[in-house]
């Protein structure tokens, strides 16, 4: 943890607050902007897979970029390894930090790799930038360095612990060729590395200029306490205005990441206690036997996103709220596990613990804030080979949005990544162009929204087909057992679906998980995403929207008659 340093007790100008924390945001997105145009991957440059974040001298989030929610985690518990490894008088002005790893360093999986670079005013620490970006390749059996049936950490690539990447400004290049080295794509790594680096630079450049505009270090300093106490004070406003009494909820995973063992439950109890929240995770699953598992860095990041989005979607994401929040979770358990398991594919588990949370606040929150089950996971596929035009290998992953849950207000969102992954898809003319692969059909999976008065979100059809042989093809997602679960009387949203050359006489149905899947040319590869829930009862549903879904084609008349009656469907044929 951060060092300890308690809040003042003190009246603050909440105006005033709320101009330094724009002045922050102003900073973490400039560097955002920096990392985004400046790195070579696809995964950052296109998928905008990483986050920014700034801290204070004691380690204290202060501001993130608006990005991925399950790098909050991440960057704190790096900044934390920081200090826990190495005495205030230890770090010095030009010193720039990397780590990765789940156990020794904060991370919350081996391809996440931290850049941490303190920053110092007249020779004093004042504070952190930070960076997280996702590498496509760390090494590990795996192309993509991510199996959800990977037995132990050791299977999944280069474990970084916090590492001086950096001395007085003089980058250490044989730290960063040795880590290059364990990757498939040693160049990429090493020029996105330095982009990392250059990134921090800027941060912190701009951070000085912010500290001296104040007046100095403990001027900044008394902002920052004003900041985190609002926010403190803000959330335990929120957290008081809750109902007594706990609600639990329990959501499942289809198997452990193996295959075998049957479902996996989630279970989250949401209740306060005095003037915090709690978060219960007692009777969820034993430690995952495959790469589900969840680390603290990555179990806070998920529970802190569920409190902002269900108590107040306006709090600052800041150690102030993290500070009302207490999380319990059983140890040797697939959200509290013991190293050295498996973390890569932690998202999936993350994704449906967030459905757990979220499912226990619906008897806590004003109906208005209810939702019902999203899609819950993060469906992954990957392609990699050896590119027929340089002779290298190359490596193509993406992460593919779903449904979310309906509301009482409103339908869920169609196609969109839910919970705490915030990715943009790879574009179809992007991959086709670096990669010998072809997309045959990218659309809405069409009847996957779950039936109700609200209707929930469809999940997405994606078919690439592989252009040369010995294409090696990975994919990760969940809810192919059982779909999202609707509230009030909605219906269950869509499953998801993997098929190995679909629609030919070779038709073959995969399960969830599939590692190092070798496709001949022209084989092609089929993912569905699954849907939202929906929420109220479908007899309900107005036939005018029922109307708008047959005509987009969301909704086909032979599911509408089944799900909503003959009499609405009708209604709404002939509306049109």
């Amino acid at each position: 943890m951060s060092q300890q340093h308690a809040l003042p007790e003190r009246d603050f100008d909440p105006i005033a607050v709320e101009v330094f924390t724009n002045r922050l945001l102003a900073i973490t997105e400039s560097m955002a902007s920096n990392i985004m145009r400046a790195s070579f991957s696809p995964q950052i440059k296109e998928r905008r897979d990483f986050s920014v974040g700034m801290f204070d001298q004691f380690g204290r989030l202060i501001a993130q970029g608006t990005h991925i929610p399950v790098h909050l985690g991440s960057l704190m518990g790096s900044v934390e390894a920081v200090l826990a490894r190495w005495p205030v008088t230890e770090i010095h002005e030009g010193d720039v930090y990397v780590c990765n790893d789940p156990y020794a360093a904060g991370g919350t999986h081996l391809p996440d790799i931290s850049i941490i670079t303190p920053v110092f005013v007249d020779g004093l620490l004042a504070a952190f930038a930070a960076n997280i970006g996702h590498h496509s390749d760390v090494g590990g059996v795996v192309p993509g360095s991510t199996s959800a049936s990977a037995r132990s950490i050791y299977e999944e690539g280069l474990r970084i612990p916090i590492i001086r990447a950096a001395r007085a400004h003089q980058i250490d290049d044989d730290l960063i060729g040795m880590i290059a080295l364990n990757s498939r794509l040693p160049e990429e790594r090493a020029l996105d590395l330095r982009v990392q680096i250059a990134t921090n630079e800027k941060g912190a450049i701009a951070a000085q200029t912010l500290i001296g505009r104040m007046g100095g270090a403990a001027c900044f300093q008394r902002a920052v306490d004003d900041l985190l106490l609002y926010t403190l004070r803000r959330t335990e406003y929120r957290i008081a205005a809750l109902p007594q009494g706990s609600m639990a909820f329990t959501t499942w995973l289809d198997d452990d990441g193996t295959g075998q063992g049957g479902r996996v439950p989630l279970t989250a109890t949401v209740y306060k206690e005095g003037n915090q929240l709690v978060v219960d995770l007692a009777g969820s699953g034993a430690q995952s036997r495959g790469g589900l598992n969840v680390s603290e860095s990555a179990l806070r990041a998920t529970v802190y996103y569920c409190v902002k989005a269900m108590l107040d979607p306006d709090l600052m994401a800041n150690r102030g709220m993290a500070d009302a929040i207490v999380i319990r979770a059983p140890e040797g358990s697939i959200v509290n596990p013991r190293s050295p398991a498996a973390c890569g594919a932690r998202t999936i588990t993350c994704q449906r613990l967030a459905g757990a949370i979220i499912g226990a606040f619906r008897g806590l929150v004003p109906r208005e804030r209810t939702i019902a089950s999203s899609m819950d996971t993060m469906p992954t596929i990957s392609f990699s080979g050896v590119h027929p035009d340089s002779g290298g290998i190359y490596l193509c992953g993406e992460t593919l949005g779903g449904g979310s849950g309906a509301s009482d207000i409103a339908d869920g969102m169609d196609g969109i990544h839910v919970h705490i992954t915030n990715s943009r898809n790879l574009p179809t003319e992007i991959l086709e162009h670096e990669f010998p692969l072809r997309v045959e059909y990218y659309g809405f999976a069409v009847d996957s929204g779950g039936a109700g008065r609200h209707r929930g979100g469809l999940g997405i059809v994606r078919e690439v087909r592989a252009l040369q042989d010995d294409t090696i093809f990975s994919a990760r997602s969940d809810s192919h057992v059982q779909g999202a679960a609707g509230a009030e009387g909605g219906g269950e949203g869509g499953r998801g679906r993997l098929l190995r050359n679909p629609g030919r006489d070779k038709e073959e149905i995969l399960s969830s998980k599939v590692r190092h899947l070798v496709l001949a040319k022209d084989e092609t590869v089929r993912i569905q995403t699954p849907g939202g829930a929906g929420f109220g009862d479908p007899a309900l549903r107005s036939y005018q929207a029922l109307a708008a879904d047959l005509l987009d084609g969301l909704v086909s008349t032979d599911a509408a008659r089944q799900l909503y009656g003959e009499e609405l469907t009708n209604k709404a044929l002939a509306f049109q």
